[in-house]
């Protein structure tokens, strides 16, 4: 991994370590639902952040080595990406 990124990367799951921590507690105490959400949706979003420098990092290393490579590796590459962001919008 690039050094910057695995950094903000760790940071991040820090972050979202705590998130979680909060999540559960608000559970137990049985938090006004409303509030739940909220803290559960802000996790969301935090695990979206994490998944944007993850797909950075990819990009500017895997997927770049994969596309000097060229043929079936790029190809492998861009399917990768497909899969990701077929996941991503996955809905339900």
């Amino acid at each position: 991994m690039i050094e910057d990124i695995k950094k903000r990367a760790l940071h991040r799951t820090k972050i979202l370590e705590g998130q979680m921590r909060g999540l559960e507690k608000m559970i137990e105490n049985e938090d006004y639902c409303m509030d739940i959400i909220t803290q559960s949706l802000a996790i969301q979003k935090s695990l979206g952040s994490l998944n944007k420098l993850l797909v950075e990092n990819h990009l500017l290393t895997h997927v770049t080595q994969m596309f000097e490579e060229g043929g079936d590796s790029k190809d492998a590459a861009v399917g990768e990406l497909l899969r990701i962001f077929e996941l991503s919008n996955n809905r339900g």
